[in-house]
């Protein structure tokens, strides 16, 4: 299995995000796991080449992971218990572990189609799924089944068309919504050259310099968006800001945007 080196970069990134334990050497399961990669790569395949969008693939998917693990840290650190841990069904580490496994299953689903494609992700990671949940709590099958259903809310919501009640899967769908940096879209913007319906993600994508997540004045999290151009404001106000209204989390996010050099709109 060939990894990019920007993949192996991001995987070391989350593994020191992970707490060491039953998380991280499930963590290196998965990451380890030919089959969950190949579906990746093929949903870039589909998503790039075939469909002409930005990228939904390995990178993609450990991406969205480490700013899933980056926000769910960050409302940890602020003392803001997750909905598993909240509710007193599990702690905060079954809620990584259902972070963890949704950020990497989240987009396979593009290997068939884009649309509806949440859902397909989790008719083709299921199987998957059974066997590294197996592997996580091979003794708890209400673990199983609790973490199970948690890790299908943040595959199937992580694009804000259903209700979703988690914190869980708050984080995924914003943590989603803030893979919009410029590379993402450097593959399709070399590949394709002619006007196609997407190219507005496409090059709003590439107005977009760098997304940083850290603690907030007012509130746990700050997500401040650095573009080089007003055009990266369709990402902001068109992508992120309808899926950060529909988070559970958005009580607790700052959102601040602006071109570099200019002042920066606040949003929340």
């Amino acid at each position: 299995m060939n990894k990019s080196p920007k993949e192996l970069s991001l995987e070391k990134a989350i593994f020191k995000k992970l707490p060491p334990g039953p998380l991280r050497r499930l963590a290196e399961l998965v990451l380890a796991d030919e089959e969950i990669h190949a579906l990746q790569e093929y949903a870039n395949v589909v998503s790039i080449k075939r469909l002409g969008y930005n990228d939904h693939g390995p990178v993609h998917m450990r991406k969205v992971l480490l700013n899933a693990l980056t926000l769910a840290d960050l409302l940890h650190r602020a003392g803001i218990p997750l909905s598993l841990e909240s509710e007193e069904i599990g702690d905060h580490e079954d809620s990584l572990t259902a972070i963890f496994l949704a950020g990497m299953l989240h987009d396979v689903g593009m290997s068939v189609t884009r649309s509806n494609h949440e859902e397909f992700s989790m008719l083709l990671a299921r199987p998957h799924l059974e066997r590294f949940l197996l592997s996580r709590y091979p003794d708890d099958l209400r673990r199983r089944v609790i973490v199970g259903s948690l890790v299908t809310e943040c595959v199937t919501g992580h694009m804000g068309t259903i209700h979703i009640h988690s914190l869980e899967a708050g984080i995924i769908l914003i943590a989603d919504g803030c893979d919009m940096e410029k590379g993402r879209a450097r593959i399709p913007l070399m590949l394709n050259t002619e006007a196609k319906v997407g190219d507005i993600h496409k090059y709003s994508s590439a107005a977009v310099e760098r997304i940083e997540l850290t603690p907030g004045e007012h509130r746990p999290i700050r997500i401040t968006v650095h573009m080089s151009s007003s055009v990266g404001f369709f990402q902001v106000e068109e992508v992120l800001f309808p899926k950060l209204s529909r988070s559970p989390i958005k009580p607790h996010v700052e959102l601040h945007a602006g071109v570099i050099g200019e002042e920066m709109k606040v949003y929340l």
